[in-house]
C-alpha cells in the first residue's frame, strides 16, 4: 500500500506558537461572510464586550451570537478563539487585523467548524482517546517540549488539559472528515504536471519554488532572560562557525539542534516554498545551494538554514529515501484504535525481545496489501506517505520499530529497514512533482468543498441581549 500524501491542515510546524495548535487560524480558506447580514452581525459582535449587568465588568456577557442548524455559537467561544488567534499571530511576528475584521473571521470559522462537526457525527466518524494522546505528544514534540512542559505552558495561557484535548479531538475529527470528503476528488494527470512546469518557467514568483532545507534549531525558553538569550545566540553562532569551517552538517545538527528532525540530520525535506514558514523562505530567498544562512531569530529561538536543494521548476535531483515495512490494523466495531494500538505494541515487544520477526507478524496479522511481502513498502522518498506516517518513519534509525501510529488508514507499526541518498531519475522526479501538484489541487478542492458545507448549513445570526 502506498499512502498518498495530504498536508495536515490541523497542525502547523512546531515553530508556531502553541496556541495555534489549539485553534485553527483566522483564515477560512479565502471565504468571507457569505449571506451574513452585515449590520446585524456587526451589532452582535460589537456589543459582545459589554459587561454582564450587575457585574464589575471583569467578564464579558455570554450569549448566543449565531445558531448553526440547531447548535449555538456563543460570545464566549468567539472571544476565547480571538484571544488565542491573536496570541498566535503576535507570537509569529504577524500584523493583527482590525478587531472587527478578526471577530468576523473567527465567527465564520467557528460556524464552519460547527457545520463540519455535525456532518462528521452524522457520518459516524469519531476519534478515540489513543489518537488524541498521539496528537498531543506530536504537538509537544514539534515544539521541542515534553508533554508535561507543554501542558504547563498551556495552563499558564489559561487552557486546561481537558479543554486542549477536546479541541484536539474536534480538529482531528474535522481532519478525518476532510480526508474522506476531499481526498477522493483529486487526480493528477501527466498534463497537470506539464502545465505546472510551464507556469513555473514563466513565473518569477518565489512561491513556485521548491526547497529542501537543512535546519539547526537552538531553542530559547519562553520569557528567557537577556543572558539566556545571549547564551543561546552564541551557541547558534558556534554551530554556524563549525559549518562554515566544513564540518559535516548532520554531525553539527546532532550536537546542537533541539528540533524534532535532528535525528535525521536536520533535513526538512523537499516541499513548495510556501509550505515553509515565511521566516525561512525570506532568509534563503537569494541563497544558492549549499549555503548556510543564520542565525535567524524567531519567537521560539535561533535557526540556521542550509539550502540543500532548490528548484524553480520543482524538480529535485537528490533526496533521502526510506525502505520500510509496516503492519496495519484497521479499526472496526470489534476493534477500536486503542485496542489496535495495544495489539501492535505487543507485536513490537515480541520483535524487540527476539520472539518474533517483524515480517512474519506482518504476513499473519497485517490488513494491508503489503502483508504477503511481509509488510514491505519498498523504497520511497519525501511525500510518498501521509504526514503522520512519514513523520514517525523519518525519526527511526535502520532496524528500529516505532510505537503504534494512527493515520486515516488505521493503526500502523513501522520498521525502517534502510535509508539512502538517491539521485532521482527523470521519471522519479516527475513522481515527486506529482505530490506538489496534488497539494495545490487539494487546496482548491478543499476550498470548493468548504463552500459546499457552508452553503448547506442554516445559519441564524443573533443580536446581543439589550
Amino acid at each position: 500500500m502506498r499512502l498518498s500524501s495530504l498536508t495536515p491542515r490541523t497542525f502547523a510546524m512546531g515553530l508556531v506558537c502553541l496556541a495555534s495548535f489549539a485553534a485553527v487560524g483566522v483564515q477560512a480558506q479565502g471565504l468571507r461572510l457569505s449571506g451574513a447580514p452585515a449590520a446585524s452581525l456587526s451589532k452582535a459582535l460589537d456589543g459582545s464586550a459589554r459587561a454582564v449587568p450587575g457585574n464589575t465588568g471583569v467578564r464579558s456577557a455570554d450569549f448566543i451570537v449565531a445558531v448553526v442548524n440547531s447548535e449555538p455559537v456563543t460570545n464566549t467561544e468567539v472571544r476565547d478563539r480571538m484571544a488565542r488567534v491573536a496570541q498566535s499571530i503576535s507570537g509569529q511576528g504577524g500584523q493583527l487585523p482590525p478587531e472587527n475584521v478578526l471577530m468576523r473571521e473567527v465567527l465564520e470559522r467557528l460556524i464552519l467548524e460547527k457545520a463540519q462537526q455535525q456532518s462528521a457525527r452524522e457520518q459516524g466518524l469519531k476519534v478515540d482517546d489513543y489518537a488524541v494522546d498521539q496528537a498531543a505528544q506530536n504537538v509537544a514534540r514539534q515544539n521541542s517540549l515534553s508533554l508535561e512542559q507543554m501542558m504547563s505552558r498551556l495552563a499558564a495561557d489559561g487552557i486546561s488539559a481537558t479543554r486542549f484535548r477536546e479541541e484536539l479531538r474536534n480538529q482531528l475529527l474535522l481532519q478525518r472528515l476532510r480526508e474522506r470528503e476531499v481526498d477522493g476528488r483529486v487526480r493528477v494527470s501527466e498534463l497537470d504536471i506539464d502545465q505546472y512546469l510551464k507556469e513555473q518557467r514563466t513565473s518569477g514568483d518565489t512561491s513556485n519554488m521548491t526547497l529542501n532545507l537543512g535546519h539547526v534549531f537552538i531553542a530559547v525558553p519562553e520569557n528567557a532572560s537577556p543572558a539566556v538569550v545571549a547564551e543561546r545566540e552564541a551557541r547558534a553562532r558556534e554551530a554556524l562557525e563549525k559549518l562554515r569551517a566544513g564540518q559535516d552538517f548532520a554531525a553539527v545538527v546532532r550536537e546542537y539542534s533541539n528540533a524534532p528532525e535532528a535525528k535525521e540530520g536536520g533535513v526538512l525535506g523537499l516541499r513548495p516554498a510556501d509550505r515553509y514558514p515565511e521566516l525561512f523562505t525570506r532568509a534563503v530567498a537569494s541563497s544558492p545551494k549549499n549555503t548556510v544562512v543564520g542565525p535567524v531569530r524567531s519567537g521560539a529561538g535561533f535557526h540556521l538554514l542550509k539550502v540543500i536543494d532548490r528548484s524553480q521548476q520543482g524538480m529535485a535531483t537528490v533526496v533521502t529515501q526510506n525502505h520500510a515495512r509496516h503492519i496495519l490494523l484497521r479499526p472496526s466495531e470489534q476493534l477500536n484504535e486503542g485496542q489496535a494500538a495495544e495489539r501492535l505494541a505487543d507485536y513490537r515487544r515480541r520483535v524487540q525481545a527476539g520472539q518474533a520477526r517483524f515480517e512474519d507478524l506482518a504476513r499473519e496479522y497485517s490488513q494491508d496489501g503489503s502483508a504477503k511481502a511481509g509488510g514491505d513498502l519498498g523504497w520511497a522518498g519525501p511525500g510518498a506517505y501521509v504526514p503522520e506516517f512519514e513523520e514517525v518513519l523519518n525519526q527511526l534509525q535502520p532496524g528500529e520499530v516505532s510505537a503504534p501510529v494512527v493515520s486515516r488508514f488505521g493503526v500502523h507499526l513501522i520498521q525502517l529497514m534502510e535509508r539512502r541518498q538517491a539521485t532521482l531519475t527523470p521519471r522519479e522526479q516527475r513522481d515527486m512533482l506529482r505530490n506538489v501538484v496534488r497539494e495545490q489541487k487539494l487546496d482548491k478542492a478543499y476550498a470548493t468543498w468548504i463552500q459546499e458545507v457552508r452553503g448547506r448549513a442554516y445559519v441564524e445570526y443573533r443580536d446581543p441581549p439589550q
